[in-house]
């Protein structure tokens, strides 16, 4: 029995043992493993740091577009009470007066009604004149209550001819009422990044709480001109349309001039009352990309002209001043970074390619990289671990992220036991 018993305490010896020596293995295994990787880490992080830090940048408060202009002497006598020039593709600010005060806009207000309709509207729909929308005042369709019409075919007369009554008939019809239309038309403005503009008619009538800027009205514009709808519609310089019930044909003629008179042109919308004077939107393509002007209370009757002179002299100074550039913003920046505590070692990086923008002969561009020498785990796969800053001279232009491609878990002591047993059976 003695000898059974001192044989069971023998057996229960070597069992702790061996469990002590396993343990003691594995803790060892955990520790090199760990100890490896971060040698490997800091060794790779020590080599990258000191390029990488060359390139940080401090100043946090990157702006989005460039600092004003001043004003160049052949833009030095402007009519307009406030004008812009802007980089279409791009929404750089080449050039800016008052840009950012808040003015009456007239019928221009007619962009974002049209672009509105063409993104929530269907094309096909067959809109039905109001009483409301009938009687608006002119410049207007002159269609009675109760008409109906193509939604395609009265975005062409609400841009070519500007009608007042067609802008209510449309703001009913998509919205409901013309003051829903107003209030969505004035949240998806928001959503645009147009912060000071309110629409309180689709027409452009004068209203006190109806306003841009010139700026905001540029962004509007640069994206109304991604929208292929849109742009067909604007460079039209006549277009015919019936009434669905007694097929009444109206003919349309485009009133912007800025279209035959200035080469390249292709659009976009005038506009004029009394408290705004005389506005005008207008686009350049040049070379597959676009130059965008406003000019806001541009005189007032009978100075028609000075709009279409303001807008030349913005076109001009920008097509001579400035040139279309390719700007690589990858230079410089590693394809990947390692990662601590992670289960992989190293995480790829999705870096920007390279930006267009017009830049003029006497504008120097830089890049500067904001990036960390190593990331930390876990790591979510599309998330911003660092950004490439444009500068054009010495003023910061704008900040594009650097991404990472792959999610990387963090280390968690099951993934050290898993590793350890991996390693001891190969």
């Amino acid at each position: 029995m003695n000898h059974y018993f001192n044989h069971q305490q023998r057996i229960f010896k070597y069992k702790t043992c061996a469990f002590s020596l396993l343990f003691i293995l594995s803790v060892f295994f955990i520790f090199t493993i760990f100890f490896a990787d971060s040698c490997y880490l800091d060794i790779y992080a020590f080599s990258k740091t000191e390029t990488i830090r060359n390139f940080t940048v401090s100043d946090k408060s990157v702006k989005d577009n460039a600092s004003k202009n001043s004003a160049p002497a052949e833009l030095s006598s402007l009519h307009a009470k406030a004008a812009i020039l802007m980089d279409g593709d791009n929404e750089r600010v080449l050039f800016g007066k008052e840009e950012e005060k808040e003015l009456p806009m007239a019928s221009t207000t007619k962009i974002m009604t049209c672009l509105y309709a063409i993104e929530h509207g269907n094309l096909s729909d067959k809109v039905t004149f109001s009483r409301r929308a009938a009687s608006a005042p002119k410049v207007r369709l002159g269609a009675r209550s109760g008409s109906q019409f193509l939604l395609s075919d009265l975005l062409y007369a609400l841009m070519l001819e500007s009608y007042n009554d067609v802008a209510v008939a449309i703001a009913e019809h998509i919205g409901g009422s013309v003051e829903q239309f107003c209030e969505d038309m004035t949240q998806e403005a928001r959503d645009y990044g147009c912060y000071h503009t309110s629409f309180e008619t689709p027409n452009g009538l004068d209203s006190a709480k109806h306003y841009t800027t010139c700026h905001d009205l540029a962004l509007l514009t640069c994206l109304a001109l991604k929208n292929e709808n849109f742009c067909k519609i604007i460079k039209e310089q006549s277009f015919s349309i019936k009434e669905l019930k007694n097929g009444q044909s109206y003919s349309l003629n485009n009133k912007n001039l800025f279209l035959t008179s200035y080469n390249g042109a292709i659009g976009v919308k005038t506009g004029y009352t009394n408290n705004a004077g005389y506005c005008f939107v207008g686009a350049v393509k040049k070379d597959g990309h676009y130059l965008i002007s406003v000019v806001l209370g541009s005189g007032w009757y009978p100075n028609r002209r000075y709009k279409w002179e303001d807008t030349k002299r913005l076109m001009d100074y920008g097509i001579k001043n400035y040139n279309k550039k390719e700007i690589p913003l990858n230079q410089g920046i590693p394809s990947k970074l390692p990662v601590k505590n992670g289960r992989k070692s190293t995480c790829t990086l999705s870096a920007p390619a390279s930006t267009s923008l017009y830049i003029s002969p006497t504008e120097k561009t830089r890049c500067i990289i904001s990036l960390s020498p190593s990331l930390t785990a876990p790591v979510q796969k599309g998330t911003a671990v660092g950004s490439v800053v444009l500068y054009i001279d010495s003023k910061p232009y704008r900040s594009y992220p650097i991404y990472a491609r792959q999610s990387i878990k963090k280390r968690t002591f099951a993934w050290y036991y898993k590793r350890m047993f991996y390693y001891l059976i190969h």
